[in-house]
């Protein structure tokens, strides 16, 4: 149960999209995520809401479910630069449940870096019942629109430990409305996982697809492979496990705002 009580650092991420200022970085690469849509006025409230699904629940490139993938649930309020956001996820075919509960402020630094700062209550209900609290940030550097660097940080009270990945992401917009972007990610582990093991855990690529319906509306998919590093290796060695390490998913998720 120690790998579901701690999430993927992408999804503690997962308002990141909302902010009046986010650029055009998809974050499909996470476990569960909210499609960005085009930004209204800074000065209106704007509600989102998301349903999605993905085919595992892999985070910090470790499958958390013995069985099936997962479905999710978001509803998330903006007002300027603040979200706040309730996600709840339950897997589709073993006992598992959980909610996340969390607060994002985003600064635009300049017209080309972007930092969020974040707060999440984590809450599992299963075999076993854990929580968590998760600070979070990320910073985003806009290069240029079809190369948009990124690095994220997420600090565990539970765990006592930190995750860092750093990622880059390069959108294109084939036709209007309807965006591929492919991504690589190299992530970091620093007892936020694994308390004997820190260091490099597991790289991660993949290609997201985003459609655009209209300004309100978004049809999202994603598919993502990782491939253990050595935090994942060492932690399997001395669990005795001697199964594939590496994992292939997909998801998809339709996002409303109004």
């Amino acid at each position: 149960m120690h790998n579901i009580a701690k999430l993927s650092l992408a999804s503690s991420l997962v308002i990141a999209i909302f902010s009046a200022n986010a650029g055009d970085i998809s974050n499909f690469d996470d476990s569960h995520n909210i499609n960005k849509l085009p930004s209204n006025e800074q000065d209106k409230i704007q509600v989102v809401l998301d349903i999605g699904w993905d085919s595992k629940y892999v985070s910090e490139g470790r499958n958390n479910l013995d069985n099936g993938g997962v479905t999710w649930g978001t509803v998330a309020v903006q007002d300027g630069d603040f979200t706040g956001y309730v996600t709840g996820g339950r897997a589709d075919s073993q006992d598992y449940t959980e909610w996340n509960f969390g607060l994002e402020y985003a600064i635009l630094l300049s017209d080309t870096v972007e930092v969020s700062l974040g707060y999440q209550r984590l809450e599992f209900y299963g075999t076993e019942r854990c929580s968590d609290n998760e600070l979070f940030s990320t910073l985003t550097y806009h290069y240029q629109d079809w190369l948009v660097p990124s690095l994220a940080y997420t600090y565990s009270t539970e765990a006592g430990g930190y995750f860092v990945e750093a990622s880059i992401h390069s959108p294109w917009e084939l036709l209007h409305g309807l965006t591929l972007t492919p991504y690589i990610t190299q992530a970091f582990d620093f007892q936020y996982v694994t308390e004997d093991h820190d260091g490099i855990n597991h790289f991660q690529f993949g290609i997201e697809a985003e459609w655009l319906i209209n300004n309100q509306l978004a049809l999202s998919g994603h598919l993502s492979h990782t491939l253990a590093q050595e935090d994942i290796k060492l932690e399997a060695r001395a669990d005795g496990n001697e199964a594939s390490l590496d994992q292939t998913y997909a998801g998809i998720h339709l996002t409303y705002r109004f």
